[in-house]
């Protein structure tokens, strides 16, 4: 090959050598380039990384720094993240799992965020929608808190979480909810409502909603006339129901039985347990009654709570009396099984502070055959608590004679009570007052829930059976409600009744058992006379109560001479208070230090002479103002007085120490003397400013 052929080819061979090393330099420069931006990406300065778990909690952040493309849970809480701050691209990281927003500034419902989302925490925010169209982006979600937020139920836009199939727990404690929300998902397992204002519940509240396990409404204003019948029936899966704090008298109708594992009706005011209410709950293991009252529970509440394993009573008034002699044998049969807190008597007295579980002894007393049995009510049979008579083998126990519980309630089912209330269906004309063979009876009106009852009788007995029906399509089929009230009482006030309702009132006296092992404290029998009773009518919640216009006259005749004596009361206490004030403001200004005069008593016996006190009458004492510097004295009462001119002659008064009685302007003095005008020196005064 020629020379020039051999030097050209090297020449491109060098050429080519270059071009790559280039290349190469080129390739590492951008290796290094990506692999330092990669580490950049896989955590923010600003926080704290553990593999997939971005921790950005407490950092003052006001926005969502850049994050690694592997983060699958992200701890933002305690920020000021407000709306502003969720940038776009936080919808692309399609691997988080798991947000936790809580305590930051966020005003609506935030959007951008990623469609892979599972659990979401916005709590303590000032969240006040839900729209459908941003709930709609996390079809994937399944845990949603909005806890301590602004959200009405005018603010949940219709079918909010339709589009959410896998919601299964809602968390909406704290907002500004006045009823349910509507169009929940079917598929919600947990829904907590607590401390909102919801006040009512239609029966289509929970519709559809037969996954739902735990229901959580604590803190609202829920009463019984304001939830419908069959409002939780719909929820058969229910195994945990609390409606704590509210203002129920009664646990709801038709609470679920089949899975309810837990109840809580505690700090309510629950003033009765119907029998029946509890049925049909073989599963329920806990059950709350604290904080209400309650003073006694009708036999066979618990007849299908073979899994109770606690049973709460504190706070409530228990009177541990015979009417309870089916639960403390209940409660002995089921031993260690259970766990009772506070189910301490506050009646009768030498019971009061005691467990009923520890009344073996005073139970003893009582005949078990003379419980109503379980699944008739007290008087059931028309015989009310005569059932409870007889002896044990013929032997006659000593009768002991105690008061009645009082407020010991049974409600009563029945086509015809036992008790012999009126027919309404029949043609009776009923009063505010009715009288019997030895017993008067008289009711009125107090308020729109409360009927005073009053009565007198002929001769003492040892306690009384009142009882009150609320009339409503089918008296008959009625409600009764009783209660014994000791024989002393002459006066009675049903409370927490129904608003624009009619009432049939009666009463019976009950005479005392004379023997049996029956006749324990409070046993009483029904005497033969027939019930006495009267008609009384609640008024509107809307109108004034009319019970305090029309008082007894025993009571209004005291009041126009309470009203004389507390006027006149008033008038003399503000007359003395006005004398003294004004004789304390006479005394003040009589000894004020610029017009206050020594005067002897020498005035008494006054002549006239030439001494002159200007503005005054004449005095021939001396006259001494009480300031710093001089007095006037009378001149000799010898020398004949001038009609035309009056003199007078004023001493200077120097102090012993031989100082005058000048004093400088820096000095501090009584009013009018304060200042040195109206003095030469040496303390003599100026003629201009002599004053008398």
């Amino acid at each position: 090959m020629a020379p020039e052929g051999v030097a050209e080819l090297r020449d491109w061979l060098f050429l080519l050598m270059l071009c790559l090393t280039l290349l190469a330099e080129v390739l590492e420069v951008a290796a290094a380039t990506g692999y330092e931006e990669e580490e950049d990406l896989v955590c923010p300065s600003v926080c704290r990384c553990d593999e997939d778990f971005i921790y950005c909690n407490d950092r003052g952040l006001s926005s969502i720094p850049p994050l690694p493309p592997s983060a699958t849970v992200l701890y933002l809480q305690n920020n000021h993240i407000d709306n502003a701050g969720l940038p776009t691209s936080l919808e692309r990281h399609l691997t988080v799992r798991v947000v936790y927003l809580y305590d930051n500034e966020l005003d609506d419902f935030p959007m951008h965020l990623p469609p892979s989302l599972r659990e979401l925490h916005l709590q303590d925010n000032n969240i006040r929608t839900l729209p459908r169209a941003t709930l709609a982006r996390m079809p994937l979600l399944e845990k949603l808190h909005l806890d301590d937020n602004s959200v009405s139920t005018v603010s949940i836009e219709d079918k909010a979480f339709v589009d959410n199939p896998r919601l299964r727990l809602l968390f909406l404690s704290r907002n500004h909810l006045s009823s349910i929300p509507s169009g929940l998902p079917a598929s919600l397992e947990e829904l907590r409502l607590d401390d909102n204002r919801i006040s009512t519940i239609p029966t289509h509240a929970f519709r559809g909603l037969s996954s739902l396990r735990r229901l959580v409404l604590d803190g609202n204003l829920l009463a019984n006339q304001r939830i419908a019948d069959d409002t939780f029936s719909r929820l058969s899966n229910l195994t945990e129901l609390s409606l704590v704090r509210n203002s129920l008298l009664t646990p709801p109708l038709n609470l679920p039985s089949a899975h309810l594992q837990r109840l809580s009706l505690q700090d309510n005011a629950l003033i009765h347990m119907p029998r029946g209410s509890l049925d049909g709950m073989r599963r329920l293991q806990r059950l709350d009654l604290s904080g209400n009252n309650l003073t006694t529970l009708p036999r066979g509440l618990f007849k299908d709570l073979d899994s109770l394993g606690q049973l709460l009573a504190r706070g409530n008034p228990w009177h541990c009396g015979c009417n309870l002699r089916w639960l403390h044998d209940w409660l002995h049969a089921r031993g260690n099984s259970i766990t009772v807190r506070g189910l301490t008597c506050q009646a009768p007295e030498k019971v009061r502070d005691m467990t009923l579980k520890d009344l073996t002894s005073q139970m003893e007393e009582c005949e078990v055959t003379g419980v109503v049995p379980a699944g008739a009510g007290a008087g059931a049979t028309g015989s009310g608590t005569r059932d409870r008579v007889g002896g044990v083998g013929g032997v006659a126990a000593s009768s002991t004679t105690l008061s009645p519980p009082q407020g010991s309630l049974f409600t009563l089912r029945s086509k015809r009570p036992g008790l012999g209330l009126p027919d309404s269906g029949l043609d009776y004309t009923l009063g505010s007052s009715g009288v019997g063979k030895s017993l008067a009876l008289n009711v009125k009106p107090l308020a729109h829930d409360s009927i005073r009852v009053t009565w007198s009788v002929a001769q003492p007995t040892s306690s009384f059976r009142l009882s009150w029906l609320r009339l409503g399509t089918s008296a008959a089929m009625g409600s009764i409600t009783e209660t014994l009230v000791r024989g002393d009482r002459r006066e009675y006030l049903l409370t927490s009744l129904q608003p624009r309702s009619s009432y049939i009132i009666c009463m019976v006296p009950l005479a005392a058992s004379s023997g049996g092992k029956g006749a324990m404290a409070g046993e009483d029998t029904d005497s033969d006379e027939a019930p006495v009773c009267a008609k009384a009518e609640t008024s509107d919640p809307g109108q004034p109560d009319v019970g305090h216009d029309n008082q007894d006259p025993e009571h209004m005749a005291t009041l126009p001479l309470a009203g004389i004596i507390g006027g006149a009361t008033v008038i003399v206490s503000l007359a003395l208070i006005f004398a003294i004030f004004c004789w304390y403001g006479h005394r003040a200004g009589r000894l004020s230090p610029r017009d206050q005069y020594s005067r002897g008593s020498s005035r008494k016996s006054k002549h006239y002479d030439d001494y002159i006190e200007s503005g005054t009458k004449k005095d021939t004492t001396i006259l001494e103002i009480r300031g710093p510097g001089f007095q006037m004295t009378p001149m000799v009462t010898h020398q004949p007085s001038k009609p035309l001119r009056e003199d007078y002659i004023i001493h200077t008064i120097f102090p012993s120490n031989g100082t005058g009685l000048y004093k400088g302007a820096h000095q501090v003095s009584n009013a009018g003397y304060g200042t040195n005008r109206g003095y030469r020196e040496r303390g003599i005064p100026d003629i201009d400013y002599c004053y008398t």
